[in-house]
């Protein structure tokens, strides 16, 4: 499905090994991997490893809605790529340095059902919060 995929980027104020970490440490996705303020991720969970697993809950924290984000690492290069499957679809993000900051981009299959451009949104909002966590470090 890769002929399909949503890209979205930024250019993270942080150094590399900080955007890398806060990207793969637990107690750091909990504090940004949501698209909106009305939204919380109140626990998260990784494996960094190819076959791991990794899972993220989401939740409005009114307690209306939630749903887990999970999936398994297929390719891990460190401070460079993630690959990952998540049902029957993949993504790929890439960190790239650029001095004191790092771009990161994550490419993703779509899911059929939402559209394109809601995805992206959200994708794109939740690395908006990623840029935020890091900027404050």
């Amino acid at each position: 499905m890769t002929q399909n995929r949503i890209t979205v980027e930024v250019t993270a104020p942080a150094p590399l090994d900080v955007a890398w970490k806060a990207y793969t440490s637990p107690d750091q996705i909990m504090q940004w991997n949501f698209a909106s303020d009305d939204w919380h991720c109140p626990a998260a969970s990784v494996d960094l490893k190819e076959g791991g697993k990794f899972t993220s809950r989401m939740e409005a924290k009114d307690g209306s809605m939630g749903f887990d984000f999970e999936g398994t690492y297929t390719k891990i290069i460190p401070n460079t790529r993630i690959e990952y499957a998540f049902g029957d679809r993949n993504a790929v993000v890439e960190f790239t340095p650029s001095g004191e900051r790092t771009h990161v981009k994550i490419a993703f299959d779509p899911d059929e059902q939402v559209p394109i451009d809601h995805q992206r949104d959200g994708w794109a909002a939740i690395l908006g919060n990623f840029c935020q966590h890091v900027g404050r470090r």
